[in-house]
């Protein structure tokens, strides 16, 4: 992550919620439903009674973590981000029953699942396949990796980052770059696939998204590695 960058996250680390639900206007809903997305994701791809160890990378103020939790009261969730003041507004439920840092060696090595949503593109191309390495040495050999990002292909995703302030001076990444990152880390029987298309206006259509997880269209990809 640039300097600057990670100088905006500490600065955004208060009002981070706003600021993120303010950018997501034009499709009409909030951060709160794309991280209710995300998680009912993750419980398709984990068993129903799932209780072994997830890390949250990159999890911010924990806003995702905090999902997590209520989908898996069984599991332990952790997380990670470079943004120290982020990491101070994680809530305290959350700190006690997790390890919630921005010292990569307080982690632990044996974890079932590693989230990152929406973080890579913040983390600068040069450095991308390094973390991915390093990820891939803290889950178990029966583990997966799950990656979530905007889709650059899709023009309202464009716009929307283009103009948050969260999202300065960032490049979205093609899925094809996404993958290469898994491949070179050693992750095998990779998986793609594309997710949100219809806007809160269109949503009646919202129950078609499965059947379209093929068409590189949607707002956001998700790329699934397994050890």
């Amino acid at each position: 992550m640039k300097k600057e960058q990670l100088e905006n996250f500490d600065k955004f680390a208060q009002d981070y919620k706003e600021i993120l639900d303010k950018s997501l206007e034009l499709g009409g809903e909030t951060g709160e439903y794309f991280s209710q997305y995300k998680a009912n994701y993750i419980a398709r791809r984990l068993t129903s009674d799932f209780s072994g160890k997830i890390l949250d990378y990159g999890c911010g103020i924990g806003i995702l973590s905090e999902v997590l939790v209520k989908h898996f009261p069984q599991a332990r969730i952790d997380g990670f981000d470079v943004s120290v003041a982020s990491i101070g507004q994680v809530p305290d439920y959350l700190k006690k029953n997790g390890q919630f840092t921005s010292d990569m060696s307080l982690l632990a090595n044996d974890y079932d699942a590693v989230i990152i949503a929406n973080v890579l593109h913040h983390i600068e191309a040069h450095q991308r396949s390094t973390v991915i390495s390093a990820l891939h040495k803290l889950i178990k050999s029966t583990g997966k990796i799950i990656i979530f990002e905007h889709n650059p292909l899709n023009p309202v995703t464009c716009k929307i980052v283009r103009e948050s302030p969260l999202d300065k001076g960032v490049v979205l990444l093609p899925s094809a770059e996404t993958l290469s990152y898994l491949t070179d880390a050693g992750f095998s029987n990779n998986q793609l696939t594309y997710i949100v298309f219809f806007p809160k206006f269109l949503s009646a259509f919202r129950w078609l998204e499965p059947f379209l997880s093929w068409l590189p269209l949607g707002a956001q990809y998700v790329a699934v590695g397994h050890c």
